[in-house]
C-alpha cells in the first residue's frame, strides 16, 4: 500500500536481523528525506529480543540467544503467528515520543476492537492489555518498544495474533512477573492468523501520523 502520506511494506516472514538492516537503510532515507514514511509489517522466524532496560533475570532460563538492540523497554518473543511493525515515520517537532506511543497504543487497542476483544492502557506500562478477569492477571496483547534518532522512530509494536504463547513461558515477557500474555486467538477462541489481522492493521496505521 502507497498513500501521499505512507508506504507499506509486507516481506512476509523476515529473519531479525535482516530486518533490523532494512529498518536502518529505511531510516537514513526516510532521515535524509529520500523515502516517504515507510512501515514494515512482517512476521518473524522465532528470537528474543532485548531492549536497553533487559536485565539478567528478565533472559531465557533455557540459555536460548538473545539479540540485544537500541530500542527501549526490555526482553520479548517474535516469532510465528505474531504480526510485527516497525514504522519508520518522521516526528513532527517538537518531538514527543510519549505521545507517539500513546498514538500506537491507540492504534492497537482500535485493532483489537474490530475482533471484538476490548484492550486497554495500564497505566505505567506500554502496549495493549486485556484487564483481570475472574481474579486472574492482566494480560498483554500487543508490546510496542521504540527509538527515536534524528527525529525518526525505528522499531516498533508486535500484535499477538495466532502464536504459541508457550514461547513467553521461557522468560519475564518485558521484565513484568506480576501479568501474564495474550492473543487475539486466545481471547476470541478460533484461529485468527495475521491474513486476517494486516488489513485491519493497515486501515488504521494513519493514528500513528
Amino acid at each position: 500500500m502507497t498513500s501521499s502520506v505512507l508506504t507499506v511494506l509486507r516481506p512476509g516472514l523476515v529473519d531479525y536481523l535482516e530486518a533490523w538492516e532494512e529498518q536502518k537503510r529505511l531510516h537514513e532515507a526516510v532521515a535524509s528525506g529520500t523515502q516517504p514514511d515507510t512501515i514494515l509489517l512482517l512476521e518473524h522466524p522465532s528470537v528474543f529480543t532485548a531492549g536497553k532496560r533487559t536485565e539478567p533475570a528478565d533472559r531465557p532460563f533455557d540459555g536460548t540467544p538473545v539479540v540485544d538492540v537500541d530500542r527501549g523497554g526490555k526482553i520479548t518473543w517474535h516469532g510465528p503467528g505474531q504480526l510485527v511493525g516497525y514504522p519508520i515515520l518522521r516526528l513532527a517537532t517538537p518531538v514527543d515520543v510519549v505521545a507517539y506511543v500513546r498514538r500506537t497504543e491507540q492504534m492497537l487497542i482500535d485493532v483489537c476492537a474490530e475482533f471484538g476483544v476490548v484492550a486497554e492502557r495500564v497505566d505505567g506500562r506500554s502496549g495493549a492489555w486485556v484487564r483481570a478477569t475472574d481474579g486472574g492477571l492482566d494480560r498483554k496483547i500487543a508490546q510496542i518498544g521504540i527509538r527515536v534518532s534524528r527525529g525518526v522512530t525505528l522499531h516498533g509494536f508486535a500484535l499477538n495474533c495466532d502464536c504459541d504463547l508457550s514461547n513467553f513461558d521461557r522468560f519475564i515477557p518485558c521484565g513484568i512477573r506480576d501479568a501474564d500474555v495474550t492473543s487475539l486467538s486466545a481471547e476470541v477462541g478460533r484461529p485468527i492468523p495475521l491474513s486476517e489481522v494486516m488489513p485491519v492493521v493497515e486501515r488504521h496505521l494513519t493514528t500513528l501520523i
